[in-house]
């Protein structure tokens, strides 16, 4: 028997980014993605029906950003794991995305393999912020 393959959704509102994330995600075999999202709104429609192991949340986007999307989803859902991702890799985005109840931060800067990395980590409780954010925040400190 195979084991299952880890269930994910994509939320961005870019094609491309969702596309390209696809793409790196699937191509090892332990990753289905099984939604792609283009709006905070539409992720918070279908996360409850579909029951992801991970939501992959950017932050940027309107009506509703990823900080908002996050708290609504896990409101309705709380055993789905959020990873938040977006180009800003400052400390502040992160702290935030956690606070709203995400497991996880990665930029878009991420390699495919810090991203399975977060993937992996989150799903075994853990909480997950990549290395370009955690340089920073301990700059900072």
């Amino acid at each position: 028997m195979q084991p299952s393959k880890i269930r994910v959704m994509l939320v961005d509102d870019h094609r491309l980014v969702r596309e390209t994330w696809k793409m790196l995600l699937e191509s090892g075999g332990a990753i289905s993605v099984i939604r792609e999202c283009d709006s905070g709104l539409e992720a918070i429609d279908c996360a409850p029906d579909l029951h992801p192991d991970i939501i992959l949340m950017d932050i940027n986007m309107s009506p509703i950003n990823g900080f908002e999307a996050t708290s609504r989803i896990l409101e309705k859902s709380p055993r789905i794991k959020i990873i938040g991702i977006s180009v800003n890799s400052q400390p502040g985005y992160a702290r935030n995305i956690i606070e709203m109840g995400a497991s996880g931060y990665v930029t878009k800067n991420s390699s495919r393999e810090e991203m399975l990395t977060a993937i992996k980590e989150v799903l075994d409780g853990q909480t997950y912020i990549c290395a370009e954010v955690r340089s920073k925040m301990h700059e900072t400190q």
